[in-house]
C-alpha cells in the first residue's frame, strides 16, 4: 500500500539491522518484546511503521516502511535511544554500562521492481522528438 500525503505518493521500505554493542548476547524473549514494543512506540510517534520485526540473541531485525521527510538515520537514532533507555529501566545488563547498542547500523531499501525490471522500463519510455 502506498503512503499518500498532501504532494507525494511514496513506498519507502528499509530492512535494518541493530546489534548489540561488542555483538554480546543479551537477548532472551522477553527482552526482545521489549525492544520490538519500544520501537513500535517510536514509529507511532514519529509518523512511521514497523512492519515486521524479529531478532536473535545480538541482534534485531524489522522492516520499516516510512515518509520521505524522515531520514534513516532520525529513525535509527530514535529507535536505538529510546529501546536502550528502556531496556536498562527494566532491569536488563547491557553489554556496556552506558550502551545497548553498538554505534553502527546496516539498513537497505527493499520492496518493488526488480533494479533490471526497473532499469528496463525507463530506457523503453518514449522520448518526445
Amino acid at each position: 500500500m502506498y503512503r499518500r500525503e498532501r504532494h507525494s505518493v511514496t513506498d519507502l521500505k528499509i530492512h535494518l539491522v541493530c546489534v548489540t554493542k561488542y555483538r554480546k548476547s543479551v537477548f532472551i524473549s522477553e527482552s526482545l518484546n521489549l525492544i520490538e514494543k519500544s520501537f513500535k512506540e517510536v514509529a507511532e510517534k514519529m509518523d512511521f511503521q514497523i512492519i515486521e520485526f524479529n531478532g536473535e540473541e545480538n541482534h534485531v531485525h524489522a522492516l520499516i516502511e516510512y515518509p520521505p521527510k524522515l531520514s534513516i538515520s532520525q529513525m535509527v537514532n530514535a529507535l536505538k535511544g529510546v529501546s536502550s533507555r528502556r531496556y536498562g529501566q527494566s532491569g536488563y545488563k547491557k553489554p556496556h554500562p552506558s550502551a545497548l547498542w553498538s554505534p553502527s547500523y546496516f539498513a537497505i531499501s527493499v520492496g518493488g521492481a526488480p533494479l533490471e525490471v526497473l532499469k528496463q522500463y525507463i530506457r523503453n519510455q518514449e522520448k518526445p522528438s
